[in-house]
């Protein structure tokens, strides 16, 4: 084992130094790119109230790759491997940010309600909407708290509570935000009763979250077709070469064969997109 990886590491350090010295323009290229990736990172990551250092996020958007390529050369044994490992190695860090960035949307849309309950409970109780949105921080927990107090902060450095709301929009891109916001800027400016349009709007997005829950229950079985469709292939693929490594190699030195591969690879991809097309209910 020790031999591969010094051999995986010979061979990916020769490589890079070759690229290094003989294609110069290639290697400025390429930090380049990397450079590029470290600063989307890095903003994405800064509106989450995530601070990572730049110098720590190019060390994980170079290592990542190496490491996994050596993981995957030390695994099969087999250069192909190491490379598709390593490509993999290089969406990782950003496939890892947008997940986190969606679990943070999710979490923020799930705390919407109890942040409208607050609103209209502090309005009822004599305060203004400054003064209940900083109540609303008090009592909410991150990140409805986080990019509300973000609000606040714009506001008093002169910015309009209209325009820092429409950035918090643009910021979390939800349909139930925004609903809220445009309810917020009419109200103010006709004078509406924001305590009862906030509590018609709680109604609202709970209604909506219960016919959300209904059509998701509705489509699991689409689901979960696509999901089966997707692994049953490869599980019957990997078993028939586990017990018989040669009983494919008249399809793939066939012209035919490897027609009728290509075919049956491209028809399984369109069963899966279909299958995830019809399951997907818009509401």
């Amino acid at each position: 084992m020790f031999l591969k990886l010094a051999i995986f590491g010979l061979a990916f350090s020769s490589a890079g130094l070759l690229v290094w010295q003989c294609f110069p323009l290639l290697a400025a290229r390429l930090t380049q790119y990397q450079g590029k990736r470290v600063k989307e990172s890095a903003k994405r990551l800064d509106n989450m109230f995530i601070r990572v250092p730049s110098k720590k996020l190019f060390l994980v958007h170079t290592l990542t790759p190496l490491i996994l390529g050596g993981i995957g050369f030390l695994v099969s044994g087999e250069m192909l491997a190491a490379l598709i490992s390593a490509a993999f190695g290089l969406l990782l860090p950003t496939i890892v940010i947008k997940r986190l960035d969606a679990n943070r949307r999710r979490k923020f849309e799930s705390q919407l309600v109890d942040g409208l309950m607050i609103l209209a409970s502090s309005l009822r109780g004599g305060l203004s909407l400054l003064q209940s949105i900083e109540a609303m921080i008090e009592e909410m927990p991150a990140p409805l708290s986080q990019e509300f107090a973000l609000v606040l902060r714009e506001h008093k450095l002169g910015v309009s509570l209209n325009e820092c709301l429409q950035k918090l929009n643009r910021r979390m891109k939800s349909d139930e935000l925004r609903l809220i916001i445009s309810a917020v800027s009419v109200a103010r400016e006709t004078g509406g009763d924001l305590p009862h349009i906030f509590n018609q709007l709680v109604q609202t997005i709970r209604e909506g979250n219960k016919l959300m829950g209904k059509v998701k229950t509705l489509t699991v079985q689409g689901r979960i077709q696509g999901v089966v469709m997707c692994l049953l292939p490869l599980g019957f693929v990997a078993m028939v070469y586990s017990a018989n490594p040669g009983f494919f190699d008249i399809m793939l030195q066939n012209d035919l064969g490897r027609f009728l591969l290509g075919y049956a690879v491209f028809s399984q991809i369109m069963g899966i997109l279909l299958i995830r097309k019809f399951s997907k209910v818009e509401v």
